[in-house]
């Protein structure tokens, strides 16, 4: 006999909730990280829809009728070959997996988005950036180590799908998740109350209206930067005069102060060239550097260069670890095309650098000089 176990609301989140999840993994990149953070927050509205549904919703799809005692979960690994399963819904293992898959991918998302807020400056926590920025790789780290464990939860998933699809097929468990339909001793189907059905139906409209709204408004406060353009003519005329007439203006932001000092004391020999000064505008561009040096900066790429850098006598950015790590994938030939023609050319690929901006979702398409 097939009795309707899993309800269209059901099945709807757990596809959905699979689609995400996967986006998510796939969109895992500095230059699509607004993408990825809103899906993150989309999974965040589908646990939200669960956590209700756990409690709110029919037979099986509530937490109270996963069977997680102790009891049930011996019961469980003794007869595993037993072609008799007596659980309508998720056994016992597929329970405790479904719950951690659960607790583990709210634990990324919020993480998520205390990494976007404190490393990137962007989102609902941006405000945090000015305090944790020193601190933004732990979360960071502990983000990634969930990701990892949600891997395994996920393979274990799969492979209790496997398992079922081998020991106990005449159930048609997987099937399930599609049809709603399970085959079983008697009739246990659920059936959805009004209650229930406008719960559902509230969820969707509120998942699909985060859909539209975050499609129609790229720049929301879920992702939007703290960040604000400089204009470094206005704070100082000169450092962009005599800064930027030959190279990319580079912000002060990009190196840290023993490196300037080091830099604008040796101008003699600036990179091949003579770029002299006298000794009255040598002092005020020096100052407006030091003053404005990576130390101060709560930029990830500051914070970054700097921990780069260390007590080491590097006045280049393309000399650091740091730079050398996030453009390895990088060829040759794409910093000496016509438009490059140097690792010192950051604006060709970094459009608002010059603004004293380095934004991952503003990095031109290297495509481009192919």
């Amino acid at each position: 006999m097939k009795s309707y176990i899993w309800s269209l609301p059901t099945r709807v989140f757990h596809w959905l909730f699979v689609v995400l999840i996967l986006l998510a993994f796939l969109t895992d990149d500095d230059k699509l990280l607004n993408y990825h953070a809103l899906i993150g927050y989309g999974i965040l509205t589908l646990l939200i829809f669960r956590f209700f549904w756990g409690y709110l919703g029919p037979k099986y799809s509530k937490f109270k009728d996963f069977p997680m005692s102790m009891k049930d979960v011996k019961e469980f690994i003794v007869n595993i070959f037993n072609s008799k399963q007596k659980y309508i819904g998720h056994n016992p293992i597929a329970s405790y997996v479904m719950i951690g898959i659960f607790i583990v991918v709210f634990l990324i998302i919020i993480t998520g988005i205390l990494t976007l807020g404190i490393q990137e400056g962007k989102g609902l926590l941006s405000s945090l950036n000015s305090s944790f920025f020193k601190e933004m790789e732990l979360f960071e780290d502990i983000h990634e180590f969930l990701s990892g464990v949600l891997i395994a939860l996920i393979a274990a998933h799969l492979l209790g799908i496997l398992s079922d699809r081998v020991l106990h097929a005449k159930h048609e468990t997987l099937n399930s998740i599609f049809s709603g339909y399970k085959v079983t001793k008697e009739d246990e189907s659920i059936k959805l109350n009004i209650f229930q059905k406008l719960l559902a139906v509230l969820f969707l409209v509120i998942f699909i209206a985060f859909l539209i709204y975050n499609l129609t408004t790229p720049s929301n406060p879920l992702i939007a930067s703290s960040y604000e353009s400089v204009d470094y003519k206005k704070q100082n005329a000169l450092f962009v005069k005599e800064c930027g007439s030959c190279h990319t203006l580079y912000p002060p932001h990009t190196l840290p102060k023993k490196s300037w000092i080091t830099l604008m004391s040796d101008l003699e020999n600036h990179f091949g060239d003579d770029a002299s000064l006298d000794e009255e505008d040598n002092i005020n561009i020096l100052d407006f550097l030091v003053k404005n040096s990576a130390e101060t900066s709560t930029q990830e790429a500051s914070v970054k260069i700097l921990n780069s850098i260390k007590n080491k006598d590097i006045i280049a950015i393309t000399h650091t670890n740091f730079w050398k790590n996030k453009h390895k994938n990088i060829s040759k030939e794409i910093f000496e095309h016509a438009d490059v023609k140097s690792k010192a050319n950051c604006k060709a690929c970094h459009s608002d650098i010059e603004k004293g901006l380095i934004e991952d979702d503003k990095i031109k398409n290297i495509r481009a000089y192919m």
